[in-house]
C-alpha cells in the first residue's frame, strides 16, 4: 500500500527551517537518555496537585513537581485541572508556575495541551463556537478558519500552546457518540474543513507559530469514526481501499496544510491496534509524506495495548510496540514508570537510540515552531478582544449558519407575528444540552452554571417574542444528577394542558450532553418519553415544530409525520438559543445543510455514498443516483425560506485525462422574496469502474449568498485526478469511462479517456 519511493525525494510536507533544525540538533546532542525520554512523556496535571485542591481551587505540589520534572524530566502537560474549566488569569498562573520549573529543571520548556474542542471549551469566559458538526453543517470554509482563529486567540490569553483538535475522523456510525466532534460523514468536507482550521489555529507558517496562535493535534488518526458496534474505543473493520481513499484524505489535507501533531485512534483496524501499526504510523505518516510532526497517543492507549487489545503481555512490552511503531509521545496520563520501561528497553536494546533520538527531534523542533523557548508564558492583558462582543458575534453568526431546516409544510416558518407558543421539551431550558460534550467540563455538565449570561431556547424566545407570548412547560426533564440519558418522572399532561391555549408548539427534544465512552448508547430510538410527549401534543391539534438538539440524529420516524417543521439544532454552542431565534422569526434565513445522512430506522445505517449494490429496491435505471436506503433526511439536504433555481451547468472539458483541471459553472437564481444562502454542492458518480463505485461522492462545495430575483454563476473546479479511487491492488487509479456531474437538479456527462495509475499523493 505504500511507496516504494525514496525518503529524499519527497518533497517535505513542512518545509524545514535551518534556524530551527540548528537548534534542535544542538540541543539534542547534549540531553542525556532520561532527559529524552522525559519530553517523550506526558501526564495529566490533576498528578500535580496538592491533594484537597480540586478545580478552581486548584494548587501544585512541590514535591510533585519535583519528581515530574526534576526526576524523570517530563515535556508535556494535559488536561484543565479535575476537566473544570479556569480563567485566563488561572491557567497563566498554572502554565507560569509549569514553565519556570521545567526550564530550571531541564532547560525546555513544557508542552502544555488543552482540548478546546468548539472554541474556548477549558477557559471560563471565552467564547464557545457551535461543536464541529455544526461547523460542517455551514459548508462555509470562511467560518471554520474564522472559529479556529478566534479560539486560538483566546487560548493563547491563557499561555496554553497546544490544541487537542480538530477532530477529522469521517462520522460514518450515526450510533457513535463522537458523532459531533467532526465535521460530518464525507472524506471531502471533513478535509476542507479540517484544513481551514489548522490554517486558523497555527496560522500560515507551521515553523512560525506567532504569539495569537497555538498548535493543532489531528485526531484520531485513523478509522475511529467506523466502529463496527458503534460504540466509542470499538474495533473497526475497513479496506485498505477505504481507509486510504476516505478516512486517510482529511489527514493527508491537514498535513498539507502544516498540522504539526497527530493524535491516534484508540481501537483497532482489522485487528491490528493503531497505536502498534507500523505501517498507518511510520510508512503512511513519517515516510510517505516526509511529515516531521509529533504523533501522540489518546488517553493511556500505551497501557491498553495490554490491558484491552491483548497484543502485549504487559506494560514494558506495549511501550515497545508502539515507540517502535511510531509513537512519539504517551500520553500516560498517571503515571511515570514509561520513562523507567522505556529506559530499560532501550538499554537492552528492544528499542533503537535513533527512534528516541527521532521522536525526542519531533517534540523539540514542535516546542521551537511554538517560540517556547523565546515565550513560554503570555500577558493576559495583551489579548484584549478575549471574550469580546466582536467575537461572540462571530459564534452567533456560526450558530445561524449551521442550523438546518429539515421540513416546513404550509411555510409554518418563519412564525407570524403575535402568535402565542409553547416552549416545551427536556432541551428548551438548558445551556447544558446547546452545547454538548467538552463544554467546561469533560461531559458538559455544569454548562448551565458557566453560560448563565447566555440564553437558553426559552429565554431566547422570550426576548425574541415576549413574554406574553411565551408559555413553558417541559413535560419531560433530564435528571442532570444521573447518567446523560436518565429522565425524571415525566408531566406531560401538563405539557398538554398548556397547549391547548396557544397557537403553535415548539418541542426541543434530544439528547443531554455527553462525551466519548459514557456516551454509548445501545438504541438510538429518541426516548419513549419524548416521543410520547410528542404524540401527547399532537392530539390537541395545535402544529408543532420539533427542535432536534442532541450530538447525533436520533430515531424520530414515528413523531416525524405529526410534524409541520423540522429543525436540527445540533450543539450550536453557547450562542444557539439566540440563533435559533433569529432564525425562526425570519430576522436570519436558514441556509445550513445535514452533513450526515438522517437514519430513518436503528437497523438501517448508512452514509451517503454507498455502493450501487446496498441499494434493497429496484432501481428505475442506472442513473437513477437519487435512490436511497431508508434515510429520513440525505446528507446535504435543508431547506430555506427562499426558492434557488440552479440551471446551466457547464464544464470546460467533456473528455479528460487526470492533469485536466475541469472548471464547472452552474447559474444560481434566487426565485423567492428573502435574501438566502445556498450551499452548491458539486457530486460524481463514476458509472462503470473495476470496484464497485460509489453511488456518488462530494467533490466540491462553495456558499453563495443570493438576492431576490438574482442569479450567481458559480465556478466549482476539480483536477481528473480528483476522480480516481483506490483498486483493489491498493493503487490509486483513474479510470477511462464515462462520469456524471450533479449539483442541484442539474446534471452533466463527463469522459476519461485515459487509465492512469499511482501510489501516493505526493506532498
Amino acid at each position: 500500500m505504500h511507496s516504494c519511493t525514496t525518503k529524499e525525494t519527497i518533497k517535505p510536507a513542512i518545509a524545514k527551517d535551518d534556524v530551527i533544525e540548528q537548534k534542535v540538533e544542538a540541543l539534542l546532542s547534549k540531553m542525556t537518555l532520561e532527559e529524552k525520554i522525559g519530553q517523550m512523556t506526558q501526564l495529566v496535571i490533576d498528578v500535580l496537585r496538592v491533594p484537597g485542591t480540586w478545580n478552581q481551587e486548584f494548587q501544585m505540589s512541590e514535591a510533585m513537581m519535583d519528581s515530574v520534572f526534576g526526576k524523570y524530566k517530563v515535556g508535556s502537560i494535559l488536561n484543565a485541572p479535575g476537566t473544570l474549566a479556569q480563567t485566563p488569569q488561572k491557567w497563566q498562573e498554572i502554565i507560569t508556575q509549569i514553565q519556570e520549573k521545567s526550564i530550571k529543571e531541564i532547560g525546555i520548556p513544557c508542552l502544555y495541551g488543552l482540548d478546546q474542542n468548539h472554541g474556548t471549551t477549558y477557559t471560563m469566559g471565552g467564547i464557545l463556537f457551535p461543536q464541529p458538526l455544526n461547523l460542517g453543517a455551514t459548508f462555509n470554509r470562511s467560518l471554520v478558519l474564522e472559529s479556529g482563529s478566534i479560539t486560538a486567540y483566546e487560548t493563547k490569553a491563557g499561555s496554553v500552546p497546544w490544541t487537542f483538535c480538530p477532530t477529522v475522523d469521517l462520522g460514518r456510525d450515526a450510533r457513535w457518540p463522537r458523532m459531533y466532534e467532526n465535521y460530518g460523514e464525507d472524506a471531502y468536507l471533513n478535509a476542507e474543513m479540517g484544513r481551514e482550521a489548522v490554517l486558523g489555529f497555527q496560522g500560515e507558517n507551521p515553523n512560525n507559530i506567532g504569539k495569537e496562535k497555538i498548535a493543532v493535534c489531528i485526531k484520531h488518526y485513523m478509522g475511529y469514526g467506523a466502529p463496527v458496534s458503534g460504540k466509542d474505543r470499538t474495533p473497526a473493520i475497513i479496506s485498505k481501499q477505504e481507509l486510504r481513499e476516505k478516512h486517510f484524505a482529511p489527514f493527508l489535507e491537514t498535513i498539507r496544510a502544516g498540522a504539526l501533531s497527530i493524535m491516534v485512534n484508540s481501537a483497532s483496524i482489522n485487528g491490528m491496534p493503531v497505536h502498534a501499526d507500523y505501517d498507518l504510523l511510520t510508512v503512511w505518516l513519517k515516510e510517505d509524506l516526509n511529515w516531521d510532526g509529533v504523533i501522540v497517543t489518546d488517553w493511556a492507549d500505551i497501557n491498553n495495548l495490554y490491558t484491552r487489545e491483548k497484543i502485549a503481555a504487559n506494560k514494558k512490552e506495549a511501550i515497545k510496540l508502539a515507540i517502535n511503531a511510531g509513537i512519539d509521545m504517551a500520553m500516560e496520563p498517571y503515571n511515570w514508570d514509561f520513562c523507567i520501561y522505556l529506559k530499560e528497553l532501550v538499554q537492552e536494546g528492544e528499542v533503537k537510540m535513533s527512534r528516541i533520538d527521532d521522536a525526542t527531534r519531533r517534540i523539540l523542533r514542535m516546542k521551537y515552531r511554538l517560540g517556547l523557548f523565546e515565550t513560554p508564558v503570555y500577558n493576559t492583558e495583551d489579548f484584549p478582544l478575549f471574550g469580546s462582543e466582536t467575537h461572540a458575534l462571530a459564534a452567533l453568526k456560526t450558530a445561524e449558519e449551521s442550523m438546518v431546516l429539515l421540513k416546513n409544510e404550509g411555510n409554518i416558518l418563519p412564525l407570524a407575528e403575535g402568535k402565542k407558543i409553547l416552549v416545551t421539551g427536556p432541551n428548551a431550558n438548558s445551556m447544558r444540552t446547546l452545547n454538548g460534550g467538552w463544554s467546561y467540563t469533560w461531559q458538559g455538565k455544569g454548562a448551565d452554571i458557566y453560560a448563565a449570561d447566555y440564553n437558553t431556547i426559552l429565554e431566547a424566545f422570550t426576548a425574541k417574542f415576549g413574554s406574553k407570548n411565551v408559555v413553558y412547560e417541559p413535560g419531560v426533564t433530564y435528571n442532570d444528577e444521573g447518567q446523560y440519558w436518565e429522565e425524571n418522572t415525566p408531566e406531560i399532561a401538563k405539557a398538554v394542558a398548556a397547549a391547548r391555549g396557544v397557537d403553535v408548539i415548539f418541542a426541543c427534544i434530544g439528547e443531554n450532553s455527553y462525551c466519548e465512552t459514557p456516551g454509548n448508547l445501545t438504541d438510538l430510538t429518541l426516548s419513549k418519553n419524548q416521543l410520547e410527549l410528542v404524540k401527547e401534543l399532537s392530539k390537541t391539534g395545535k402544529p408543532i415544530v420539533l427542535i432536534l438538539n442532541g450530538g447525533r440524529p436520533r430515531i424520530i420516524n414515528s413523531i416525524e409525520p405529526l410534524a409541520k417543521a423540522v429543525v436540527n439544532i445540533m450543539l450550536p454552542g453557547n450562542l444557539g438559543g439566540d440563533a435559533l431565534a433569529n432564525l425562526i422569526s425570519g430576522e436570519v434565513n436558514f441556509s445550513g445543510k445535514l452533513p450526515f445522512s438522517y437514519p430513518k430506522a436503528v437497523n438501517s445505517l448508512g452514509s451517503y455514498d454507498y455502493k450501487p449494490s446496498e441499494q434493497t429496491g429496484t432501481m428505475e435505471g442506472v442513473y437513477n443516483y437519487n435512490a436511497e436506503l431508508s434515510f429520513q433526511w440525505g446528507f446535504g439536504f435543508g431547506l430555506s425560506y427562499t426558492e434557488f433555481e440552479y440551471s446551466n451547468l457547464a464544464v470546460n472539458k467533456s473528455s479528460f485525462t487526470a492533469n485536466d483541471e475541469l472548471i464547472f459553472t452552474v447559474d444560481v437564481t434566487n426565485k423567492g422574496n428573502r435574501a438566502g444562502k445556498e450551499s452548491v454542492l458539486l457530486f460524481s458518480s463514476d458509472l462503470i469502474a473495476s470496484l464497485t463505485p460509489d453511488v456518488r461522492r462530494l467533490r466540491a462545495f462553495e456558499k453563495v449568498e443570493v438576492q431576490p430575483g438574482e442569479t450567481k454563476t458559480i465556478t466549482l473546479k476539480l483536477k481528473g485526478s480528483d476522480l480516481a479511487f483506490v483498486g483493489y491492488d491498493g493503487k490509486w487509479v483513474l479510470e477511462q469511462g464515462d462520469f456524471r456531474i450533479q449539483t442541484g437538479n442539474q446534471v452533466v456527462a463527463i469522459n476519461c479517456t485515459e487509465t492512469k495509475k499511482w501510489v501516493t499523493p505526493n506532498i
